[in-house]
């Protein structure tokens, strides 16, 4: 029982320390201004690529982002669910995209969408809760649609939450078909079938005459603040956990066994001290290589780190998700783009979403799935005009669908 608070406790603790983070930057001593920041957060276009920290400030992208993990969290203990590697998958992704795309406004009607399901079905919201919280992946289209469409007022706001509501009623019936494509071999299955549904919209809109204007806002020169704040984070999950874990890191091999392919719940599978040391682990690994490769520490990526560190508690670790950097890393000093681009960065954080590839069929595969990815990846943004932000849960769906079978019959199974 006492471990169980303590994982909820360390839930709640990464959205308090982002808020914390977000006031004493400047929110704290300057409440009004912060309050604009996220105005201006909640207000402007923020389908692919937005940086909340260029719109907003630090302050009012990581009071967004604390205010979404705290609130998430809060809606999982009201339904009584228990805190497992998926809950701090979910969160921590929901918290990350919180920096450069999800907002206080535009998340919630996928999540009524969602509990209307829930209600038809006859079934708890708290067995759906999760696809709608990685089906804000969606949440650039309620903000495309109710504040930039030639329909005015009260009525532009009320149709974006309408198709919200929408898609959000059909959203977990389309990831239960869309999962059965890639075989569990991507980890952002939401992402995926978001990305289908980002595509069909992108079509409609493009159709009756709304481009999507290509977007890129991208902050940069905080890399120093930051890093402080992530490294801390960090820090702190890795010593808890190795504390919680009888002052050991006994147990560690055995989790990076693991394939990481759908469900691999570490929590559930090795325990939370483990989950926890993995997830700090990770984070570290994670923020190295963003700094080492001469990029910037901004809402994307850090969105992309805190993506990783979640999955890390549900099927990602060092042994999986390396081959996948390595094969990004490969293709980014080769391609067009330079390695310090946003396409290559976002790619390698992202990217990891194929770590199951390289978790089963072995480092080999999972090399050459990062530079297959990192091809696609920035080719099939144009398809959904960045309304899905898991434009990499998009990419690797497709990666996945394209090298699994190839793997099995070049490997002793297709034999």
């Amino acid at each position: 029982m006492e471990r169980k608070f303590l994982r909820r406790v360390f839930l709640y603790s990464v959205g308090f320390f982002f808020i914390l983070f977000g006031l004493l930057t400047g929110g704290l001593w300057h409440p009004v201004q912060l309050w604009r920041n996220l105005v201006e957060i909640v207000t402007v276009p923020d389908y692919l690529l937005t940086d909340y920290i260029e719109i907003g400030g630090i302050s009012g992208a990581f009071v967004n982002s604390g205010l979404l993990m705290v609130i998430f969290t809060f809606l999982l203990q009201l339904l009584k669910l228990p805190v497992t590697g998926l809950s701090f998958a979910c969160v921590l992704t929901v918290g990350g995209f919180a920096l450069f795309g999800k907002n206080i406004f535009n998340v919630w009607p996928i999540l009524l969408g969602v509990f209307l399901y829930s209600r038809y079905r006859g079934e708890p919201f708290s067995r759906y809760i999760y696809v709608s919280y990685f089906g804000t992946a969606i949440a650039p289209l309620v903000t495309q649609l109710a504040f930039f469409l030639p329909v005015s007022g009260l009525k532009q706001v009320i149709l974006s939450y309408v198709v919200a509501v929408v898609i959000g009623f059909f959203l977990t019936d389309l990831a239960a078909h869309f999962l059965t494509a890639h075989k569990g071999y991507n980890l952002y299955n939401v992402g995926f079938t978001c990305g289908m549904i980002g595509m069909i919209a992108a079509a409609f809109m493009r159709t009756y005459g709304y481009e999507i204007p290509s977007r890129k806002v991208w902050s940069s020169g905080n890399n120093l603040l930051l890093s402080v704040f992530m490294f801390l984070i960090f820090f702190l999950l890795t010593y808890y956990g190795w504390k919680l874990n009888g002052r050991s890191f006994k147990g560690y091999k055995k989790l990076m066994k693991h394939s990481g392919r759908l469900v691999s719940d570490f929590i559930i599978l090795e325990g939370f001290p483990i989950t926890l040391i993995n997830m700090g682990v990770m984070g570290f690994v994670m923020t190295l290589y963003v700094i080492v490769t001469g990029n910037q520490l901004n809402g994307p990526t850090i969105g992309g780190i805190m993506t990783v560190v979640g999955f890390a508690a549900f099927g990602k670790h060092p042994k999986n998700v390396l081959p996948i950097l390595i094969g990004v890393t490969i293709s980014a000093v080769t391609n067009k783009y330079a390695l310090n681009e946003p396409n290559n960065i976002l790619a390698a954080l992202f990217g990891t979403t194929l770590a199951p590839i390289a978790g089963e069929f072995g480092p080999i595969w999972g090399v050459i799935a990062g530079f297959v990815h990192t091809a696609v990846v920035n080719n099939v943004g144009f398809l959904h005009g960045g309304l899905n932000l898991y434009n990499n849960g998009f990419a690797g769906g497709l990666v996945a669908m394209f090298l699994v079978p190839l793997i099995r019959v070049l490997s002793k199974e297709g034999k």
